[in-house]
């Protein structure tokens, strides 16, 4: 038992102009989140450049945890997560960005976080605390 999916995508070929793009790919990650389910509380981007390579960061924070980006444009790559608690999948909200973004070639890594034991009585305490999630 778990609490919580983790993906973590590697995606390389992107094109240079999606890599620098930070406020489409902000609103991608933003609308395919709600259509798996999730609930968008508050989204925030940062544009590198003038002291760094090109690139950008943006989170979409959720009700059930996060999606981010963070952009290599001179490499052409995204570094991205999706991680979500509850009900909605985050495979789901990879495929609705993957509809609307060409995001080259993606390798996934899932991870389920905060394992837990099978037992509720052997942890009554952690159980009660990630209820919430």
């Amino acid at each position: 038992m778990h609490k919580g999916k983790h993906l973590l995508i590697d995606c390389r070929n992107v094109s240079r102009e999606l890599c620098l793009n930070d406020k489409l790919v902000l609103s991608v990650m933003a609308r395919a989140a709600e259509r798996a389910g999730s609930t968008v509380v508050s989204q925030i981007r940062y544009k590198f450049g003038s002291d760094s390579p090109p690139g950008f960061a943006a989170v979409i924070m959720l009700d059930e945890s996060h999606c981010s980006a963070h952009t290599y444009a001179d490499l052409g790559l995204i570094a991205m997560d999706v991680f979500t608690c509850g009900n909605t999948e985050p495979r789901d909200v990879l495929r609705y960005i993957r509809e609307e973004l060409d995001l080259g070639d993606v390798t996934i890594t899932e991870m389920s976080r905060f394992h837990l034991p099978a037992r509720a009585e052997e942890a009554p305490e952690r159980d009660a605390a990630l209820a919430a999630c």
